[in-house]
């Protein structure tokens, strides 16, 4: 499958950023309201303390405390001082060292939403540095109201914690949140929207391809339809371009087809020129030839018969080493008598392809006919194939005088990127077509003044299972 470059930023992480980013929003809006609340039930616990600390003031004889008691009641209530308002009379009920002035003073008897937030955001901007003072009535009756004094560096410490908590819990669950948002979109979503992507781009760039052709999912939801969509698109466009295709191009194809027929027939004729005399002791080596170049002619005639529909017929492709494919290419090509070619394959015998073996026969044969014209029937012809990964190279060079810059610049066109005298240019055009079918490509690899090279690219079939490595035997496919 076609694969596309992936952005910074796919659509599973900008809905991960966004997930966070509302979380936290939210986290704040529920923040504010919180922390005045909390602010509120702080001071109301210090008012508690501070009434449990002022009964013990009650129940003393006179009312009154040892020095020392008294000090320790303050500390325990973390307080300044307690007053008791009771019956409109005020009781100093205890009181340690007082501050010359109070910077706030909050009833929270009549505070509401508002002023609890604005107050709590007060208190985090002062930075603990007030005295406040802050009442409200006593809890289970016991007077009119419990009034304190004390200083709001506590308070705004236990606000921070507050606060860093109340964040801290924010961002997990945030990122907990949006993690799994994240995996789930991307394998729901993200996975078959870049299938569907890279199944039109790759359909755009090379539509003759049928490995780019997408297969729907059966999902029943939109991106299913989206698929069984596109699908059917693909089908019926790839069609219309052959079809349209075939009708402008028929003059090119009946050339084409008149091409490869020439050279398959030329074998026909050299081995049956052999064969007229009986006790030539070659006719048991170009026996094979000849029911090859035979085969491969019926073959042709047969295809010829569709060639013009909307359909061509797709590679049969199969598995097989490609060495012994190569060196029948050789003996046709180097065997004409008044060849003196020599055919170098240097491919490891070893070696294997998945692709058409005729197909493989065509491009191969095309570029080593080519090779012998340029040389004029004199010098070496080489083969290098190598495997790399799932792709397989087959380079074919020459020891001719290379291309002309004319024929360079329109070389796989028909009729028009000829590099010999009289010839149509239909050999390197038939070669590229047959690769791309494949979904490899045909390219000039090295054009110099001592000669040319071509490098045919045919990557493994990934949409179909390998078969069974396949040993072919000489002058059969």
């Amino acid at each position: 499958m076609f694969e596309l470059p992936r952005p910074k930023i796919g659509l599973s992480g900008r809905l991960m950023a966004l997930t966070i980013a509302f979380i936290l929003l939210s986290s704040v809006m529920i923040y504010v309201p919180s922390i005045a609340y909390f602010r509120l039930q702080y001071l109301n616990n210090k008012i508690a303390g501070a009434q449990i600390a002022s009964l013990a003031v009650e129940a003393a004889q006179d009312n009154t405390l040892p020095v020392y008691l008294e000090a320790e009641l303050l500390i325990n209530a973390d307080v300044l001082a307690v007053a008791l308002r009771r019956d409109s009379v005020r009781f100093l009920m205890l009181a340690g060292d007082l501050p010359a002035t109070i910077d706030a003073h909050f009833d929270l008897r009549h505070t509401g939403p508002l002023d609890a937030i604005t107050d709590a955001f007060t208190t985090l901007l002062a930075g603990g540095k007030r005295h406040i003072r802050a009442m409200n009535a006593p809890v289970h009756g016991g007077g009119d109201i419990i009034d304190i004094v004390m200083r709001e560096e506590p308070l705004y410490r236990a606000m921070i914690d507050y606060s860093w908590n109340v964040a801290g819990l924010a961002l997990l669950i945030s990122l907990i949140t949006s993690g799994l948002l994240y995996f789930r979109l991307h394998f729901l979503m993200v996975r078959p929207i870049r299938k569907l992507t890279a199944s039109m781009v790759g359909f755009r760039e090379h539509p003759e391809d049928t490995r780019h052709e997408i297969t729907p999912s059966g999902r029943r939801d939109e991106i299913g339809v989206a698929e069984h969509e596109l699908a059917g698109m693909q089908i019926e466009v790839r069609q219309s371009l052959r079809q349209k295709a075939r009708l402008a191009q028929l003059g090119t194809a009946v050339s084409k087809i008149n091409h490869d027929l020439r050279n398959i027939l030329a074998n026909v004729q050299m081995a049956s020129d052999r064969l007229l005399a009986v006790d030539d002791p070659n006719v048991r080596r170009l026996t094979p030839m000849l029911i090859g170049s035979v085969g491969r002619a019926i073959d042709l005639c047969t295809d010829t018969l569709s060639y013009g529909g909307a359909r061509e017929q797709a590679p049969r492709r199969l598995r097989f080493e490609l060495a012994p494919l190569l060196d029948e290419i050789g003996a046709a090509i180097c065997n004409a008598p008044d060849a003196r070619l020599i055919w170098k394959n240097n491919t490891p015998r070893d070696l294997e392809i998945d692709a058409d073996p005729d197909h493989i026969f065509r491009m191969v044969q095309n570029l080593g006919r080519n090779a012998a014209q340029a040389m004029k029937g004199e010098g070496v012809i080489r083969l290098e194939a190598r495997r790399n990964g799932p792709l397989v190279t087959i380079d074919v060079s020459d020891e001719g005088p290379g291309l002309s810059a004319m024929a360079q610049d329109r070389l796989f066109e028909p009729f028009a990127g000829s590099t010999s005298e009289g010839g149509t240019g239909l050999g390197l055009s038939i070669a590229r077509d047959l690769a791309r079918a494949h979904g490899g490509e045909l390219r000039l690899l090295r054009n110099t003044s001592s000669g040319a090279a071509f490098r045919i690219e045919i990557p493994d079939n990934n949409v179909m299972p390998f078969e069974k490595p396949v040993q072919l035997a000489k002058g059969k496919t």
